[in-house]
């Protein structure tokens, strides 16, 4: 969230970046009403706190002196301004709170660098790497393949679950098993420290990385005031929650693979057909913790490492920087990695990589310490990225890897995981 003093002495700045996202809103009036009502309160409860103090003085004077009833009206008035002051404390307690959920509400400032625009249909192109596949013969759709070669099965996919969930068989279990220990892997040789957190989180989580309250209908709730994670972003940011982090640590690079899980609430007739757009679905992810000085640095290097596994793998694809009407609400920067596929005739997300600035630092509570620079303590910048979305990358591998017999062939990086497989067969 927002820093209260930053939104109290900067308010056009906060109505510019709202307007430059396109649909988001704060309430100004109300801000400030709050605010003034909350410094007042405060500044009535010191005032209190100072006359109570005299008057406690007095009454040991008067007792000394044996005016015994001026004493038992002064004791009087301090009962009644302990009363008065818990009262004003408690309306305090009422104006900070809503005062709290109200900047909580306001989505984090787009960072200078970010273009602007009205959707994703205004996202500039940073770069390309690979040439899509000119075909010699009709190729097929991931969703055709899946079951021509019994890597995945729709039908019983629905059957077992519903609508959006995929069952995978033979070679597609064993490819998704691959691509988790080969995103993993080249994270850990590039530094990453692996984690294998729950599936199950709390709101405080949640809170912390900015899904909760606003996005709480895209969340699948368990018993218990409970949540299914929509990434693992929320499990290796809150790592750290409340915590003092050592500057000489910094920056911390995490990494995990998780399920995923998604409402998709708005999403109807979206990405319908494969397994695009699903419910649940597998997830390589980074997070960083970094100095406010390196936080930039690190992000370009992020894109860097999720553009790596890409490049490995043989596949297309293309980044570009998400406008001030696209980005996420919890980022100040973002790029958004596109892998190509046939199927649609263009590039689809695969990786969104972001700097949230010290957004979710301040949600979370994670300060470092630096006791060369500053005294006390400072919000660190959190960083995360997908380092592949796994499903995607099956699709992509699928769809660019097929030959004309109905086969497809095994990226040669991907080999050594599949138990040296090069060719996944159709069945008869």
């Amino acid at each position: 969230m927002l820093d209260i003093k930053f939104v109290r002495e900067n308010p056009d700045a906060v109505d510019s970046a709202c307007a430059s996202r396109q649909n988001a809103h704060w309430d100004r009036d109300r801000f400030f009403e709050l605010d003034e009502s909350r410094r007042a309160t405060i500044s009535e409860v010191e005032r209190l706190q100072a006359e109570r103090n005299a008057i406690s003085k007095q009454v040991g004077l008067l007792m000394r002196e044996g005016r015994r009833e001026e004493a038992e009206a002064a004791k009087a008035e301090v009962a009644a301004n302990k009363g008065r002051i818990s009262e004003l404390e408690e309306r305090r307690a009422a104006v900070e709170g809503e005062l709290f959920d109200l900047v909580a509400a306001i989505p984090n400032i787009p960072h200078e660098s970010v273009p602007y625009g009205k959707d994703d249909s205004d996202n500039p192109e940073q770069r390309k790497w690979g040439e899509p596949r000119a075909f010699d013969f009709e190729p097929k759709a991931h969703w055709d393949l899946g079951p021509s070669t019994g890597m995945i099965d729709f039908d019983r996919g629905v059957k077992l679950a519903g609508t959006r969930f995929y069952l995978l068989g033979g070679a597609g279990a064993l490819m998704e098993r691959a691509l988790i220990n080969f995103f993993i892997d080249q994270h850990v040789m590039a530094g990453f420290k692996e984690w294998w957190p729950p599936v199950i989180t709390n709101h405080d989580s949640l809170f912390g990385t900015g899904q909760l309250p606003k996005f709480d209908e895209d969340l699948f709730h368990v018993s218990g005031g409970m949540y299914l994670i929509p990434t693992a972003e929320v499990m290796l940011t809150n790592i750290h929650r409340d915590e003092i982090l050592d500057v000489d640590k910094l920056p911390l690079l995490y990494t995990a693979f998780t399920p995923c899980f998604r409402e998709e609430a708005g999403s109807a007739g979206r990405d319908t057909r494969g397994i695009i757009r699903v419910h649940e679905f597998d997830k390589v992810e980074m997070v960083k913790f970094a100095k406010p000085e390196d936080s930039m640095n690190q992000l370009e290097s992020m894109v860097a490492e999720a553009e790596e596994c890409l490049r490995l793998l043989g596949l297309p694809y293309r980044v570009v920087t998400l406008c001030t009407g696209d980005i996420g609400f919890s980022a100040t920067k973002c790029y958004d990695i596109e892998v190509w596929l046939p199927s649609y005739g263009a590039y689809k997300e695969i990786s969104s990589c972001s700097n949230c600035w010290d957004f979710q630092a301040r949600r979370a509570n994670i300060r470092y310490r630096d006791p060369k620079e500053f005294k006390g303590t400072r919000l660190v910048h959190t960083l995360n990225g997908s380092g592949l979305a796994v499903g995607r990358a099956m699709a992509a591998i699928m769809e660019n890897y097929q030959n004309e017999d109905g086969s497809i062939t095994v990226p040669e990086a991907l080999r050594p995981y599949m138990r040296g497989m090069e060719r996944i067969e159709p069945e008869d």
